[in-house]
């Protein structure tokens, strides 16, 4: 038997006596301490974070610049068509950066990469992304002053950082699940929330580590004994004004949280701002979705799931250029309705002259009408005139 699992073991028999004493049951008798991945196996938050991030990667991004009253499309820079590689001629498709970031931002709240080049302006032309788990942050104030990746110091100038559901006094994001845990424990102290939340067997879950004194024998026999409490506790372990803050058991502490509070498939769905139906979650509520409503159903996923979420990333993507230029996802790209739909929609903004013929067509991939065309509709309806018409007044009665 290796070390490691011993070690495992005890961990679990450590967590069920703790959640024992703070009335915290288990699944039928079980253990229900899983691993650090158990929260994103489930099924429910896997479809919903790859639902989130496939929408996301199919909306065009255009970048406009503000003429006056309207924004004019411009030419997009090679950061938003190609922000990064994953080898030499191999580049990474703006489609497949807006995944795999918006996959971050939905798993841990923070989505970053480091800027390996930049353009003449100063802006940044390439960005990879990394693993947020292998980031770590150093914070003083209320502000992030020291970024890790793998145990490596990278210069905040060269960190690329979009944060999700973010609390006020902390600088990074949260997780979807993380967000609602803290939400939903808002009537306990913060001790008691962090002991439900963080609580992993032996080990504190997270170090803030002082980092600007050396200790002296006696303030290291005192750190040491509230180290001691920190260990018994499973609370975080605080010391000095600067403090780094690594979430060595986030993973775990989503996975018993969910597996203590007994969340449903339709719970978890309104955690991750997917509504139950789109993952093939069967609804308490009822009510079936029908093809006759397929495109408002579409529609309010966007504006009500996903709206916050695309604001933020277009401000985010916003500061890659320069003034007065800004970034919009075109959201009209995922709204795909049905063919007589779209046609009466289509005839409607002609008859209403907000938009003609040619750009109707050129929605459909077609090339303006040509005069041939026009003659031939002119054979088939003869009588056929866009002439304004007139109302003509009639006399008075005799």
């Amino acid at each position: 038997m290796s070390l490691l699992f011993r070690e495992s073991q005890r961990r679990e028999a450590t967590l069920d006596a703790l959640l024992a004493t703070r009335g915290l049951s288990t699944r039928a008798g079980a253990a229900s301490v899983v691993g650090p991945k158990k929260a994103l196996k489930h099924s429910v938050v896997w479809g919903a974070t790859r639902l989130r991030a496939d929408l996301v990667s199919l909306m065009p991004v255009d970048v406009y610049r503000k003429v006056g009253r309207v924004g004019v499309e411009v030419p997009k820079p090679g950061v938003l068509v190609a922000p990064s590689s994953v080898a030499e001629g191999h580049p990474m498709g703006i489609g497949e950066w807006m995944y795999s970031s918006q996959t971050a931002l939905d798993r841990t709240g923070n989505s970053v990469g480091i800027i390996r080049e930049t353009d003449a302006l100063g802006k940044p032309a390439r960005i990879d992304l990394v693993d947020p788990d292998e980031v770590s942050f150093r914070c003083k104030g209320g502000r992030i002053v020291e970024y890790r990746v793998s145990g490596e110091l990278v210069d905040a100038k060269y960190i690329w950082h979009e944060r999700q559901f973010t609390v006020a006094g902390i600088p990074f994001g949260l997780s979807p699940i993380a967000a609602a845990a803290l939400s939903l424990t808002a009537g306990l102290s913060a001790q008691e929330w962090a002991v439900a939340w963080f609580e992993n067997g032996a080990n504190p879950s997270a170090h803030l580590k002082n980092e600007a004194k050396v200790l002296a024998a006696g303030e290291a026999e005192r750190i040491k004994a509230r180290y001691g409490e920190s260990v018994a506790a499973g609370t975080p372990f605080v010391s000095g004004k600067d403090w780094t803050y690594t979430p060595m058991a986030a993973k775990a502490a989503e996975s018993q949280f969910i597996e203590q509070m007994h969340y449903t498939d339709t719970d978890l769905c309104r955690f991750m701002g997917v509504p139950a139906d789109l993952v093939d979650v069967v609804s308490n509520a009822g009510g079936s979705i029908t093809y006759a409503n397929i495109t408002q159903r579409n529609l309010q996923f966007l504006v009500t799931n996903l709206g916050g979420s695309i604001k933020r990333r277009e401000d985010a993507l916003s500061t890659l250029l320069p003034a007065p230029r800004y970034v919009k996802l075109n959201r009209d790209a995922v709204l795909a309705m049905d063919a007589k739909t779209r046609a009466e929609l289509v005839k409607i903004r002609i008859d209403s002259r907000t938009m003609t013929p040619d750009e109707a067509r050129a929605l459909e991939d077609e090339e303006p009408l040509s005069e041939e065309q026009y003659a031939q509709f002119d054979r088939l309806w003869p009588t056929r005139s866009n002439a304004p018409v007139t109302n003509t007044p009639t006399g008075g009665g005799q």
